[in-house]
């Protein structure tokens, strides 16, 4: 022990940072947990889905925690790009603003909101039209296509236009794109007692909710990555709907996925 006189360091110091360097870590079986559900997901989740997760697997650490282990893991979730600014529009002349930003339902199919993005792959565009469910955020139809024509529109509506049952009448909100606004659109709606609504014009938020899946899609499966193709990209597409309606959790709907929430309160009803 004379090294110890000479740097200084009392036997005791040295003696509790040597146990302490030889025990094993407290939280060595978490942080595995940890990496391994921030792999499954592919970087998408961040501490807080991770500790809702870990849950699940009987492991309960608190929100911090989670956070610091992720640190130390050099983990970090996928940063969502912000969306621009709205200005206040003028009220549709189509079909009234009947959502009113109320983006909570109490049953499938009773309030669904539309949209189209798009996607820049070089010189080519790709265009992904959606509708979501506002009882579970789940999406219910989609369609591909190259241009943002109106069939692409319509083959989606009416992918979701045959899960309704009887007796639903959900009310159908959009932005005032020319879409919506089209004759043969909105008889598929009336023929199906599908009540149209829609935001006032240039007013994104008025559209929040769907907005901010598009915002989702793009952070998790678009944004820093590379694809040989469109076709790479359109299956990416697939399978990231894919995994948010059936895998993806939201502390907002109790930890669950989309379907998980549907199904476990349709089942208690």
């Amino acid at each position: 022990m004379a090294l110890l006189k000479v740097v200084g360091l009392l036997r005791s110091t040295f003696y509790a940072w040597d146990n302490a360097r030889k025990a094993p870590e407290k939280h060595a079986q978490a942080k595995e947990l940890i990496k391994e559900i921030y792999d499954e997901h592919k970087g998408r989740y961040g501490y807080r889905r991770i500790k809702t997760a870990l849950s699940e697997r009987g492991v309960d650490l608190h929100e911090n925690t989670v956070l610091r282990l992720m640190g130390q893991l050099k983990l970090k979730s996928l940063q969502r790009v912000k969306r621009f600014k709205s200005y206040k529009g003028n009220v549709g002349v189509v079909a009234p603003n009947l959502l009113l930003r109320d983006f909570s339902a109490s049953a499938p199919f009773e309030k669904l909101v539309t949209d189209v993005t798009e996607f820049k792959l070089g010189d080519i565009k790709l265009y992904l039209s959606t509708i979501k469910d506002l009882f579970n955020r789940e999406i219910v139809a989609y369609e591909m296509g190259l241009r943002p024509t109106m069939e692409m529109v319509n083959s989606m509506l009416k992918k979701a236009l045959v899960k309704l049952q009887p007796g639903q009448t959900p009310t159908l909100h959009s932005d005032q794109g020319w879409h919506y606004q089209m004759p043969d659109y909105r008889k598929l709606l009336s023929d199906h007692n599908v009540v149209q609504s829609m935001s006032r014009k240039g007013n994104c938020l008025d559209n929040a909710s769907m907005e901010s899946f598009f915002a989702v899609l793009k952070t998790e499966c678009f944004h820093k990555q590379k694809f040989a193709d469109i076709d790479a990209l359109k299956a990416t597409i697939h399978e990231y709907i894919e995994y948010y309606n059936t895998k993806r959790i939201s502390n907002v709907l109790g930890g669950l996925s989309p379907l998980q929430y549907r199904l476990r309160r349709t089942q208690a009803a």
